[in-house]
């Protein structure tokens, strides 16, 4: 089946100046796309090779450590020389590591959850018993969350002042009573 493009030359060529730097995640995901639209018209998206799969992690990585100049570094020329199987494991990659620490916990914590509950089928009943034990925890469930109380006690200024007063008067002779045998110096009796 031929691809048709329609072109509108009514429409003016943005200004670089203007056109705001995507991210790489969007870049390639943008890429992906335009390989997903291809494959329907018959481009052929290999499974990735080992070397795909490093260069795609490759990439993941030093998008990983400074995202601003890994997205200005991969140009459109660069991106187009990358295979579509390249492309889609980057955008995977990115796509899985590349969420908020908020919404990675929201999905963790779905991901355990879910995890511990296949875990209750478990036929060893070791792992039944663990996994039913860390189901009961989770704070949603609450069901054997350890509670401690704290006793707070309340007691007025004055009672308080007294309190201190009484100990601050304790303090007051800190001098040790001498020993009964002990010769006093000055003392005309010795």
């Amino acid at each position: 089946m031929p691809l048709h493009a329609k072109v509108d030359h009514d429409i003016p060529v943005p200004d670089t100046d203007e056109t705001p730097e995507l991210d790489l995640f969007e870049k390639t995901s943008a890429a992906v796309s335009a390989a997903n639209l291809l494959a329907q018209y018959g481009l052929e998206v290999d499974v990735p090779t080992q070397d795909e799969l490093e260069a795609a992690g490759m990439l993941a990585a030093a998008y990983a450590r400074d995202p601003e100049t890994t997205s200005l570094a991969a140009t459109p020329n660069r991106l187009a020389r990358m295979t579509p199987a390249e492309l889609v494991v980057t955008r995977d990659i990115l796509q899985r590591f590349g969420h908020s620490v908020v919404d990675s916990a929201v999905q963790i914590r779905h991901t355990v959850t879910n995890k511990l509950i296949n875990e209750t089928e478990n036929p060893d009943p070791r792992i039944r018993l663990r996994a039913l034990e860390l189901l009961g925890k989770i704070t949603d469930v609450g069901l054997f969350t350890e509670r401690s109380e704290v006793t707070v006690t309340h007691q007025t200024s004055d009672d308080l002042r007294a309190k201190l007063k009484e100990k601050l008067l304790k303090l007051k002779d800190v001098t040790p009573a001498p020993p009964e045998d002990a010769v006093i110096v000055g003392d005309d009796d010795a």
